[in-house]
């Protein structure tokens, strides 16, 4: 498909992360790599991506399955799959 979506966008979309905010100053302070390297916030995620997010001790990681503009919150899981 080749449907690109800024990091910090698609956690929210995904709701990985509540609130855009939030995964900007996750991704400032280091706490989410993407394929394994540090990611900036703007950094453009692809299907296949991923994602690993340090909350304190626990250490979430998903694979990015879709990036969609709009969804509800019963879609949004399907966004990704837990590693």
């Amino acid at each position: 498909m080749g449907i690109n979506m800024r990091l910090d966008k698609y956690l929210k979309v995904s709701r990985l992360i509540k609130r855009r905010p939030v995964a900007n100053e996750a991704c400032d302070a280091g706490r989410i790599t993407v394929n394994g390297k540090v990611a900036k916030a703007s950094l453009n995620v692809k299907e296949g991506d991923v994602i690993e997010i340090s909350f304190g001790d626990k250490l979430v990681k998903v694979e990015v399955l879709s990036i969609q503009e709009t969804y509800n919150k019963e879609e949004a899981k399907e966004l990704y799959k837990v590693l």
